[in-house]
């Protein structure tokens, strides 16, 4: 038997009204001769039944990324504990030795490794960190090596991940893929395409309840009876109060999924809004530049590099100091005909993006690039990602995500209690509440249906995650339908 078919005859009478049926508080149905409101009770029913098995199919994704976002929040704080032999000094001394010898000190600690990039101490009691690629540190992760910028004494080595350490990295790809690489993406995909639409699909049904009582909309209704009225309350008013971040994170969650993420880069780019890097390319570019001029031939007859000029890192930073980019640095090394790229990365509100390239020859700031001067999509897109990784904010942006991730998983066990109170009791032991019924977008004007239907078949193709599971969705329920009709025609 198809799940909306089972009847909830014999719930008690107080947790058996149905949403399209009587509002919660008792209220009549909005009258359809009403022409402001002559839409809504046409609309409602086809939202109720998405909602319910979007809920019901898309709940348990949306509790395991709630769950895994909850200890990704919390890591920020714990790698401050776990790892605080490598992130802070002994004490704090009078003079910071030159970059150099912090590097020295650090390839002297790991000598397979190759220098990739130096993260300047940011403030007092930090060590610098000192970046290498290293077999020993993994695919995708850099050996880190975590210096005393006083003494040069080296606190320790870890695998990092950007600037995440092993616990943190962990969580984070855990959250993305439950470490199932490529496939586990499939899931904080489908998660994050759906979320939106239940969290906006829940407010709309949430504000188009009659109330006796404005104060229901934001409030619990602690007044109401146990069961499925007060589930409800609290499930719709936690609902309101979290919907704007659970789309936010729902939007930003999208724009580093592997479908979507890239449908979502194009149109960036399309409109303008891509990234910009600075260049550090130390022959400025220039078309028709001999890649080969200087080069000489060695003795076994292969082309050999000369040794470039260097001012070395201390002068390059410096040059970017000189020229304003001041904030928490990320330095590149010069590799190939590219110079130093010496970078802000001060992420916590106000931010600080600022970037210029040195030449290593001279010391010569040869491009600069202000985040000021980023287009208005890059920075949403850079404050967006930033705010769902807890990190615009520091700390009050970690708690506003694990509240939202306990949020979230309420909302759920919630949901899935309602739809265990509308079961039937007396006839089956094993039963389930029964969704709206088929049929709901026949009752809405064409005018309505066809430009919702466009929309619909455009945003599943723009979020190909939401698009696929929803055809499965509508060819599943469309086979239980016949079913259902042939089984009734058998019964008669």
């Amino acid at each position: 038997m198809a799940i909306d078919e089972i009847q909830d005859a014999h719930v008690p009478e107080q947790d058996q009204e149905q949403d399209h049926d009587r509002d919660r508080d008792g209220a009549a149905p909005r009258g359809r001769g009403q022409s402001r409101e002559a839409l809504w009770p046409a609309l409602r029913p086809l939202l109720l039944r998405l909602h319910f098995y979007a809920g019901i199919l898309i709940a348990p994704l949306l509790f395991v990324a709630a769950t895994t976002g909850l200890l990704y929040a919390l890591s920020f704080q714990a790698e401050k504990i776990v790892y605080a032999d490598e992130l802070t000094v002994a004490s704090v001394g009078e003079t910071v030795l030159p970059l150099s010898e912090q590097v020295k000190a650090a390839q002297a600690a790991a000598p397979k490794g190759e220098l990739a990039a130096v993260w300047p101490a940011p403030d007092a009691e930090a060590t610098t960190r000192v970046l290498l690629e290293s077999p020993e540190a993994g695919a995708d992760r850099m050996l880190t090596v975590f210096v005393d910028p006083y003494t040069a004494e080296v606190r320790g080595t870890l695998a990092t991940a950007g600037d995440a350490l092993p616990l943190r990295a962990w969580l984070s790809e855990f959250h993305a893929n439950l470490q199932l690489g490529d496939f586990g993406r499939n899931y904080s995909e489908l998660a994050a395409s759906w979320m939106w639409v239940v969290a906006l699909g829940g407010l709309a049904l949430w504000i188009g309840r009659r109330r006796s009582r404005k104060a229901q909309l934001v409030v619990p209704d602690r007044k109401a009876p146990k069961g499925r009225r007060r589930t409800l309350s609290w499930h719709g008013t936690v609902g309101l109060w979290a919907v704007a971040g659970l789309v936010v994170l729902s939007a930003t969650g999208l724009t580093w999924s592997k479908y979507a993420g890239e449908n979502i880069g194009q149109l960036q780019d399309r409109l303008g809004g891509a990234t910009p890097s600075v260049s550090a390319s130390v022959n400025g570019g220039e078309a028709g530049a001999d890649e080969h001029a200087g080069h000489q031939i060695g003795a076994d007859g292969t082309m050999v590099m000369p040794p470039r000029a260097d001012v070395g890192i201390d002068r390059a930073v410096e040059a970017a100091r000189a020229a304003g980019v001041t904030e928490t640095l990320q330095i590149t090394l010069p590799a190939g005909d590219k110079g130093y790229v010496i970078k802000e990365r001060d992420k916590q509100f106000p931010v600080h993006f600022d970037a210029v390239a040195v030449d290593p020859a001279d010391g010569r700031v040869m491009d600069e690039l202000r985040f000021a001067d980023y287009p208005l999509l890059a920075k949403l897109t850079r404050f967006g990602i930033d705010l769902h990784m807890g990190m615009t904010f520091g700390l009050v942006n970690q708690l506003a995500l694990a509240a939202l991730a306990v949020a979230l998983m309420f909302m759920v066990f919630w949901g899935y209690r309602m739809w265990w109170l509308r079961r039937p009791t007396k006839d089956r032991t094993l039963s389930v509440g029964r969704a709206q019924p088929r049929g709901a977008w026949r009752r809405l004007p064409v005018t309505v249906l066809l430009p919702l239907a466009a929309v619909v078949a455009l945003v599943g193709w723009f979020i190909p995650m939401l698009g696929l599971s929803l055809l499965a969705f509508l060819a599943v329920d469309g086979v239980l339908g016949v079913v259902s009709r042939r089984r009734r025609r058998v019964a008669a």
